[in-house]
């Protein structure tokens, strides 16, 4: 619970322009937490009932300096993944940071680009294990990291035109 409280702390330091207000986990149900809009911030989570401790929401340009505060509070990274808004028209690309220390502190980090133009800074220089991760939400959603050093397929073919994991993906 100190780690969470610590992590909390050192993440909100990115959100001066937000203000902080506690809701109870109770109070939200599972389906409008994954689908509300909300606004960037941090949100203290049932661990239990959602497999992270902290859920982080922030703009694209922040995913670099959020990445860099977790790298500081002795993070790692553990996965890149997204999930197609198609009727939002959005796409969304999740970063999961955990803890070996047995501290149980994960964090789910979100941001949210357009379907359209996909384009999100890198953090390969903070974690260099976003490498392979960032390269397969590439392949499968189509998202372009900025300053990536190498953002090639990494699974489909190189001459592949489609991103399998869209919604409106017909083989």
């Amino acid at each position: 619970m100190e780690r969470q409280e610590q992590t909390r702390r050192a993440l909100l330091a990115l959100f001066p322009e937000v203000i902080t207000t506690v809701i109870p986990i109770e109070a939200v149900s599972a389906e409008q937490s994954e689908v509300a809009p909300r606004e960037p911030g941090v949100i203290v989570t049932d661990f239990a009932r959602t497999g992270s401790s902290l859920d982080v929401l922030c703009r694209p340009d922040q995913v670099v300096a959020v990445a860099r505060t977790m790298d500081a509070e002795g993070f790692f990274l553990e996965a890149i993944s997204g999930v197609d808004w198609i009727e939002r028209q959005q796409l969304e690309v999740l970063y999961d940071y955990n803890r070996l220390d047995g501290q149980q502190c994960r964090v789910l980090v979100r941001t949210l680009v357009s379907r359209t133009a996909p384009v999100i800074p890198s953090i390969t220089r903070v974690f260099s294990a976003a490498d392979w991760h960032e390269r397969e939400t590439f392949d499968f959603y189509g998202v372009h990291f900025q300053d990536h050093p190498n953002l090639i397929r990494i699974l489909l073919p190189e001459d592949a035109d489609f991103h399998p994991l869209l919604k409106d993906f017909m083989p």
